[in-house]
């Protein structure tokens, strides 16, 4: 797994002489919408039928809010008060789900179900009912919220001047795993896996796959040795959690 750089919050003229870090480990949830097609063939064969899947995956999308105040409880921000905002995964940002190797299954023109799972095998969602082999499928489609591990090292220096501080970000995204159960069965109720079904689970995104985003642009800053909040936020920049304090600034 690869380390990621976040993005860049310039907020003095002047490099730091002086740094001072914290770090942040979270699980934050990620929203992720796929679609998936299934391509049928040899329905009627011994030991048929053979579904291959692709499709993609797309993020909601993850930010974090760096805020400078010199008010430590900060119960809400002021005039003085500076933030920005980086973005840590872009939303809209897809991945395309690799076509899975063909699998042998039971014959008899079976009925085809898919179930999403997330990386630990939980369940997602009841199966979905693709169709039946010989008659073409229906893609599987849902959004799911999936959990995704975030470290951010905070660093600062220059605290004390009139333009500074200088924040920098830099860390680790690891996304939460994506999964699927396919099932094939003469059963088109499907009240129940039986013992003449064939189950296949299958990998649409691994566990701890880690992705990388652009630097953000400079931004100005305050003064005064103030108090380091990081918040993290939704692609659509909806705060995720309460702001967490990580010090005053030369106390990192």
């Amino acid at each position: 797994m690869r380390k990621t750089a976040f993005s860049l919050l310039m907020l003095s003229a002047s490099l730091a002489s002086v740094a001072s870090a914290a770090t942040v480990n979270q699980k934050l949830p990620q929203s992720y919408s796929v679609n998936l097609r299934a391509t049928p063939s040899g329905c009627e064969n011994n030991p048929g039928p053979y579904i291959t899947l692709d499709g993609d995956l797309t993020l909601g999308g993850l930010g974090a809010r760096i805020v400078l105040t010199n008010n430590a409880k900060f119960t809400h921000s002021a005039s003085t008060d500076v933030s920005a905002d980086v973005t840590l995964i872009p939303a809209g940002e897809k991945f395309t789900i690799a076509k899975q190797p063909s699998r042998g299954g039971v014959g008899g023109n079976p009925w085809i179900y898919f179930q999403f799972l997330d990386g630990q095998g939980g369940s997602l969602c009841a199966p979905i009912k693709l169709g039946r082999c010989v008659q073409g499928l229906t893609n599987a489609s849902g959004v799911f919220s999936i959990l995704t591990g975030a470290t951010c090292n905070v660093s600062s220096g220059d605290c004390t001047n009139s333009g500074g501080p200088f924040i920098t970000l830099n860390g680790e995204l690891r996304l939460g795993g994506l999964n699927g159960r396919l099932i094939l069965t003469n059963n088109a109720k499907f009240t129940h896996a039986a013992s003449d079904d064939v189950v296949l689970d299958v990998v649409l995104l691994e566990d701890g796959k880690s992705i990388t985003f652009a630097k953000q642009p400079p931004l100005g800053g305050a003064g005064g040795n103030p108090w380091i909040y990081l918040q993290f936020t939704s692609g659509s920049g909806s705060p995720i959690g309460s702001p967490i304090l990580l010090g005053r600034c030369n106390q990192l």
